[in-house]
C-alpha cells in the first residue's frame, strides 16, 4: 500500500471519532501537510509531516504506518510519532489551562431572583 486517504487515516489513527469529522477538519484547514492545507481525498504516505488541530490540541506528527481500518488505540499509536516540540507545547497549554481553573470564580449557589431577571434580560427575552 503506497498511500491512504487522509480522512481515513486520521480516523484510523484516532485523531477524530468519525471519518466525517476528519473530512470536515480537512475542509476547514485544520489538517496541514508540509505547511499546506489538505483535502480529505489527498493520499498520506509514510514519512509525511502533518499538523492536526482538534479539540484536544495541536499535534505535529510524522506518519509511521498506514491503515484504512480503525483498530485498538494501542495499534493506532503505532501509526504516527509526535514531535517532542509538539508534546512540550501541548503539556504547556494543559498546565496553563489547569492554572486558570484556580482563578475562575464560580457562583456560590443558585442565582437569586434578581440574578435570574438579569440573566433573562441579558439573553434578550422579555
Amino acid at each position: 500500500m503506497t498511500g491512504t486517504r487522509i480522512d481515513k487515516w486520521l480516523w484510523a489513527a484516532r485523531f477524530f471519532k468519525t471519518r466525517a469529522l476528519a473530512a470536515r477538519a480537512c475542509e476547514l484547514g485544520r489538517v496541514q501537510s508540509h505547511g499546506q492545507p489538505v483535502k480529505p481525498a489527498r493520499e498520506v504516505r509514510i514519512a509525511d509531516m502533518l499538523r492536526i488541530t482538534n479539540d484536544t490540541g495541536d499535534f505535529e506528527i510524522e506518519v509511521r504506518g498506514l491503515s484504512e481500518s480503525r483498530g485498538p488505540a494501542s495499534v493506532a499509536r503505532t501509526l504516527y510519532c509526535e514531535t517532542e516540540a509538539s508534546q512540550e507545547q501541548r503539556q504547556k497549554v494543559a498546565a496553563e489551562r489547569r492554572a486558570m481553573r484556580d482563578f475562575e470564580q464560580l457562583p456560590a449557589g443558585r442565582p437569586s431572583k434578581r440574578d435570574r431577571r438579569r440573566i433573562i434580560q441579558f439573553r434578550g427575552r422579555s
